[in-house]
Formats: C-alpha cells, structure tokens, sequence
C-alpha cells in the first residue's frame, strides 16, 4: 500500500492529505501567514492519528505553485527538510491543478484556473482531464486583468475556477463560463494528484524540491499603493 503525505500552503487555506492503508486523513485549516508555525504541528498530529511514522512513507508531496510567495517557501522547506531526514523523495504539484481537480470531481475538466495574485493580476492556466488523464493545454502563468480577459475574448473559456473570481468579480470576464469560485476540498485534490503523481514515476530527490515563482515582486510600493487609490 502506498503512503504518501502531501500538503499545499500556497493560498490563504492550509491542506494537508495523507494516504495510508487506512484510507486518506485530510485537514484544512487557515493558511497564509500561519502556515509557517502551524503546518509541521499538524503534520505530525496527523500522522500520529494514523499511526504512521515519517519513515513508513514513500514520498513527501509539496504544493510548488504558482502562489503566494511565503506559502511556497514554507511548502517546499518542510517538504525537503522531511523528506531529507526520513531519506523520501519529493513530489512537486502544481498548486493550481489542485483547483483544477477539485472542479473536475469524477465528470472532468476542460477550463481555466485563475487565482488571485493581489496587485490586480492573476495567476492562470488551462487544462483538460479525461480518461487519458491531465493535459496542460496553457502552462501556469502570471496574467493582467486586460491581457487575460483579451485571450478569453479570442477564445472563451467553457468553465473557470479559483478564487480571481470572487476577487475581481464582474472585472473578469468569464462570458458563459461555468464557474467555481470556491474549492471543496482542495486537500482531497491533493492527495488525488499526489498519488497519480507518485503512479507516474514523477518523485524527485529531495534536493531537487523547489517552488515555482513567476513574479519576483511580491507587494507594490508605497507610492504605487497611494496611486492605486
């Protein structure tokens, strides 16, 4: 039986999975800056609850991004730093495949992720899952509002999910799109992929383990915010 525990931090939610013989423990819990104190806390906790040890794993899987940038740095030290110390393998995930998943349930995805990445940009990618599994039809990337609503006017999107749609609301345009503004469970996701990954041969030795940035700015000026108002 596999066991593989995996955990994303990349959003204002804390998600942790574990898959064991038992079945998959998952917990969700306020994220962002409370991540860093809170995530190895609630591993441990987790893996005393189901009795499972760090070294009984086969491969620790980390939410790399796109995303918040403390989260992700948070994300993928606890991951190397367990996974050099138990001697596992990593498993990197795409953060927003993780909302792909949780959109596409058992019937499928063929859409858009778009979350939020504050000063009025959006992280975004287009996917498709069928019974051949996940296919990145736009690679995850760092998007404008006006640059990103010009793509979707050229080709409309059929379903978006993430949270730029509650963030920027009627500023998106998502046309006839069906949309998911909120996830259900994004640590059931995770542990979905962890384990198609794990499947696919896809772990990397724990040195590898690194988070996937696509902006090096991470706030706006002081005189930028004073202009934005």
């Amino acid at each position: 039986m596999t066991r593989l525990l995996a955990f994303d931090t990349s959003t204002e939610v804390m998600s942790i999975a574990l898959v064991h013989e038992g079945g998959t423990l998952q917990v969700e819990a306020a994220g962002g800056a409370q991540a860093s104190s809170r995530l190895i806390p609630e591993i441990l906790a987790l893996l005393a609850r189901a009795g499972c040890r760090l070294a009984a794993l086969d491969a620790i899987a980390f939410g790399a991004g796109p995303g918040a940038f403390t989260g992700l740095r948070t994300a993928c030290s606890v991951a190397q730093g367990l996974a050099l110390g138990a001697g596992k393998p990593v498993l990197p995930i795409d953060s927003l495949r993780i909302v792909a998943q949780d959109a596409a349930g058992t019937a499928g995805f063929d859409g858009w992720v778009a979350m939020d990445a504050r000063m009025d940009e959006v992280y975004a990618a287009r996917y498709r899952r069928d019974e051949s599994g996940w296919q990145v039809l736009d690679a995850p990337a760092l998007w404008t509002l006006p640059a990103l609503n010009a793509r979707w006017a050229a080709e409309p999107p059929r379903r978006v999910a993430g949270s730029a749609l509650a963030a920027f609301g009627a500023r998106l345009a998502t046309g006839d799109a069906v949309c998911h503004p909120q996830t259900s469970s994004r640590a059931g996701a995770l542990a979905v992929l962890a384990r198609e990954a794990w499947q696919a041969g896809a772990a990397l030795d724990a040195a590898r383990a690194l988070p996937v940035y696509l902006r090096d700015k991470v706030a706006l000026t002081t005189a930028e915010r004073e202009a934005a108002r």
